[in-house]
């Protein structure tokens, strides 16, 4: 991402080259006395009130209409707000050219037949397309060197993952195989313990194989966090009380890979599961383009649960590279008890 003293030294670049080109086709078409009224009294008023609403637009569209619309697709919205701005820019012009400086001057700078509604908006509208465009053109420039430098970092980072993993694992195929030869043997004489080889054999898989896309299936990963609770719980047998619930419809969504298994790891690395009177909560919940996930249990530690558990500032740093402002994390820990959520895009 651009560093903001960066981004102003392109809009200050263009503003040398908006009022540049204006002043050369004054040159051009006005010939030398035209261009110097520029610089004169009181045609330099009319001119900095120009620039005034020019660049007044300008830095609406880019800071809130753009951002406000184009990140979230909203096309219409963007259309109605330019048509919006187009009249912002009429009645900053009107007010500054002909209430301020008619007062200083006593000169209208339009005339009495052109200084209606109709012409004054349809003449001003041509300024203003041009603002609008400009800074709709620089901030989609910038929009797109940002996702190319977060696509950069996320492709980095999934590297190093790649390579920590790399070093550590175990050789998955001898691994799997040797999981399969226990099934095998086991699934007539001792099914139940033949099925949960299975489940641990599908639990690794996952980890090993699927975990290393950037987005992962969603049934997959709900299927994924069920075998890691089951394994909790026959450790614990009916000493576990854990209430984990899914709504919604869970189709072909897609999410990205190991971020839910964040918050259900943190409930049990941190949380206390054996006490009935305070049952852990996970709840996940499907929409039909957000998938939010809560948790909530009480601490079985002494350390800053919101710092550590679940590595909450890489988690962040993900979530912005992959969605930016359009995830909601929360954390919250109240005496002894702690609650985490993440609502984000499908």
């Amino acid at each position: 991402m651009k560093p903001v003293q960066q981004k102003w030294r392109y809009h200050l670049l263009l503003i040398f080259l908006v009022i540049a080109l204006d002043l050369y086709g004054d040159y051009v078409y006005l010939n030398k006395p035209g261009f110097l009224n520029n610089f004169l009294y009181p045609g330099f008023l009319y001119v900095c009130s120009m620039y005034i609403t020019f660049f007044s637009i300008y830095f609406i569209n880019f800071t809130w209409l753009s951002p406000y619309t184009l990140i979230k697709k909203k096309y219409v919205a963007y259309i109605i707000g330019a048509i919006g701005l187009t009249f912002l820019f009429a009645g900053i012009r009107y007010v500054l050219e002909e209430v301020i400086i008619f007062s200083i001057t006593g000169n209208h700078n339009y005339a009495d037949r052109t200084r209606v509604f109709d012409y004054y908006i349809f003449d001003n509208s041509y300024y203003s397309i041009k603002a609008i465009l400009f800074s709709t053109t620089l901030f989609l420039l910038f929009r797109f060197i940002e996702n190319q430098t977060k696509l950069f970092q996320l492709q980095l980072e999934n590297k190093k993952t790649e390579l920590r993993f790399l070093k550590s694992q175990l050789e998955p195929h001898f691994l799997f195989n040797t999981l399969n030869s226990f099934y095998s043997e086991l699934i007539e004489d001792q099914p139940k313990i033949a099925k949960d080889i299975h489940r641990l054999s599908d639990l690794l898989r996952f980890v090993t194989y699927d975990s290393q896309e950037d987005f992962v299936s969603l049934e997959k990963d709900l299927k994924f966090i069920e075998d890691y609770i089951y394994f909790f719980r026959k450790r614990f047998e009916t000493n576990f009380f854990v209430d984990y619930t899914v709504s919604g419809e869970v189709t072909n969504q897609k999410v990205p890979s190991m971020m839910l298994i964040h918050f259900v790891e943190n409930v049990f690395k941190h949380g206390i599961l054996h006490d009935a009177s305070v049952r852990a909560e996970i709840k996940i919940k499907v929409d039909i383009d957000t998938i939010k996930i809560y948790t909530k249990n009480k601490i079985n530690t002494s350390e800053n649960y919101t710092e550590s558990g679940i590595g909450h500032t890489s988690l962040k740093r993900r979530l912005d590279m992959l969605f930016e402002e359009s995830y909601v994390l929360n954390n919250k820990q109240e005496v002894s008890i702690f609650e985490a959520s993440l609502q984000m895009p499908l």
